[in-house]
């Protein structure tokens, strides 16, 4: 492979990663004092936003990523060490992170350590760990056609599952799902995710619904082999779309008997976000690898060179202005968006301007590992 082709190949996939990072930290970062816009913001159940296609587009380019480094590791022993360690360090920087910063401010304005026993097991990077270990062991073992098989037979069980193992009449209801009765099960209702502190115990990156979001990857590592097969022509692009749109087609009619949901990441959310995916993908290599359009790729290239890395940045900073009070029961992050980002820009607007300058921040970050060469990889 020449090496003109292999830095081209990796540019596409650093900036896809970049493109998902750059809009992951807006969605997960909006400031206060307003409800954002609604299409940077979660559907609440059923239904679909922008914002719902961040996360399956980073397991998807974990997948595409995947197709590029199966060929390093002809000895299984070599492969199962290197996968096994990446799969464990992930796993433990999402469980730290949610456990950070360790400690929680008490209502007589002490500190008290946060106990093991209620820490959030799953996450973001846990999935991301178990779905990339599943997903790297599939496609290292499997054929392309038995892993089309397994994929199939995932998405369909998990339906199955759905349907016959939640609470009857409530099988697709955030408390009577199989995956919240299960990881309940498993893991207890003070190891799942309570939104905003409340009493209500579910994990919207249950262990459940990992099962299909192995999927995911999957479909990012067979568009990676797709692409280096056939090359980056005109022939790539329309069948990257054309396969992109077939599944978006599959993923509505199949819709009305299986919702979208993210929060439950259905079968259908998944067909859905690879077909998009797929689409996304296609214009990418359509605008840098044939036009060769280069403008504003640099930027985003900064966030896909150290995605790892900003993206914890971006978390625990987070975490960090929403603990340091600047007065009694307000916040820096709440202080500064109510003196500022409000008052400049009152409303969801206001919301955005805020999230828009934070992703700013973590990208100056950033630029100065990668004008380091600084790049941080597991």
């Amino acid at each position: 492979m020449p090496d003109n082709q292999k830095s081209e190949r990796f540019l596409a996939l650093d900036i896809f990663r970049g493109l998902t990072i750059c809009f992951m930290i807006i969605v997960n970062s909006p400031g206060s004092g307003s409800d954002p816009y609604v299409p940077l913001d979660h559907a609440a159940w059923f239904g679909f936003t922008p914002t719902d296609l961040v996360f399956p587009s980073f397991l998807f380019a974990v997948g595409n990523a995947l197709s590029f480094s199966k060929g390093k590791y002809n000895d299984n022993s070599a492969f199962l060490k290197k996968l096994l360690k990446r799969t464990v360090l992930i796993f433990l920087l999402g469980y730290l992170m949610y456990w950070f910063p360790f400690v929680h401010r008490q209502e007589g304005g002490g500190w008290a350590f946060n106990p093991v026993g209620h820490t959030r097991i799953m996450g973001v990077l846990q999935r991301i760990a178990l779905c990339y270990f599943f997903g790297a062991l599939l496609v290292h073992y499997l054929s392309i056609r038995s892993v089309l098989v397994v994929s199939a037979g995932l998405l369909v069980g998990y339906w199955a599952i759905l349907y016959l193992f939640g609470r009857p009449g409530e099988q697709l209801t955030m408390l009577g799902n199989a995956g919240t009765l299960f990881d309940t099960w498993l893991l207890g209702s003070d190891h799942l995710y309570h939104d905003k502190g409340g009493p209500i115990a579910f994990d919207p990156e249950g262990v459940l619904s990992t099962l299909p979001a192995i999927v995911n990857v999957i479909g990012g590592y067979l568009a990676g082999v797709f692409i280096r097969q056939k090359g980056k022509n005109y022939e790539t692009v329309a069948r990257l779309s054309m396969t992109g749109l077939a599944l978006i087609a599959v993923a509505l009619f199949w819709g009305q008997f299986f919702p979208f949901a993210k929060k439950l990441w259905t079968s259908t959310f998944v067909l859905l976000t690879i077909g998009i995916d797929l689409c996304l993908l296609g214009v990418l290599v359509y605008s840098l690898e044939i036009r060769r359009s280069r403008r504003g790729v640099y930027f985003f290239h900064v966030f896909g060179r150290n995605p790892l890395a900003i993206y914890l940045l971006s978390e625990l900073l987070f975490t960090v202005l929403s603990t340091v009070r600047v007065r009694p029961g307000q916040s820096f992050y709440d202080w500064v968006n109510t003196v500022f980002f409000q008052s400049a820009f009152p409303g969801p607007f206001g919301t955005l301007v805020y999230a828009v300058c934070y992703m700013l921040v973590c990208w100056l970050v950033g630029y100065w590992l990668d004008r380091r060469r600084i790049y941080i990889k597991i």
